[in-house]
């Protein structure tokens, strides 16, 4: 890569500026490009180093850093996103004893299967943290979850069921099930949003189990045994 990276790239000093030196290749999200350093050989493109020389204000003239002021007539802010549980996080979503899901999070994401979470009854999760379809083609393997909660759901309704929420000892196996898998590839030993680490959010700093990475076929085969053993870890009343 580093060396694809400075053949695309002229001035030496850029190529090396763009060369990651803290993750290989795949360990973060793969950006699909077209010509991309290619951009950086114009002469209207220059590229600064902020891990060396940090904002420190926007001024009305553009963006001061320790030791210059990049003038500009646009900014376009591209701080990234709250991957996984951000979206979750925006919406105030209460269990029992009035329990904020985002602080229960905030203390480390435990849910069973990505389905639900200890302590908020019937909520469910489709395309969440630790969920098979999160980690994958999310309208292909969502369809898995979205079919497996409509014939628990299905189930429920025939057997009378009003309440269901999983043991807290079966979500806490089921994160520890995800962090044993995340830790046999070299993805689980990154700083990226793939294991929590945002540095534009205060506190998201410490790297926590957000995915699944065994795949759809064993996310179904896991899926099919709870079922089959009369949905096992849940606790339906």
């Amino acid at each position: 890569m580093a060396r694809k990276i400075r053949e695309r790239v002229k001035d030496p000093r850029i190529a090396e500026l763009l060369i990651p030196k803290d993750h290989g290749f795949g360990l973060k999200r793969v950006p699909l490009e077209t010509k991309y350093y290619e951009v950086y050989n114009q002469e209207n493109v220059s590229v600064v180093d902020l891990n060396t020389t940090p904002i420190t204000r926007i001024t009305p003239d553009g963006v001061k850093t320790t030791d210059a002021l990049h003038e500009f007539d646009v900014i376009i802010y591209a701080t990234g996103f709250d991957a996984v549980k951000g979206s979750w996080n925006r919406i105030d979503i209460r269990g029992a004893g009035d329990v904020a899901l985002k602080d229960e999070w905030a203390k480390g994401v435990k849910t069973y299967m990505g389905m639900q979470c200890p302590g908020f009854p019937n909520f469910f999760l489709l395309v969440g943290p630790q969920s098979g379809a999160t980690f994958c083609n999310i309208p292909r393997c969502s369809a898995l979850a979205v079919d497996w909660l409509s014939e628990m759901m299905a189930h429920a309704k025939d057997a009378g069921i009003h309440r269901i929420e999983p043991e807290t000892a079966a979500a806490e196996n089921w994160t520890l099930y995800c962090s044993k898998l995340m830790g046999k590839l070299l993805l689980g030993q990154t700083n990226s949003w793939f294991t929590g680490i945002n540095k534009n959010i205060v506190g998201r700093d410490k790297r926590e189990v957000l995915l699944f990475v065994g795949g759809n076929p064993r996310f179904r085969e896991y899926c099919d045994d709870v079922r089959a053993h009369d949905y096992k870890g849940f606790i339906l009343s």
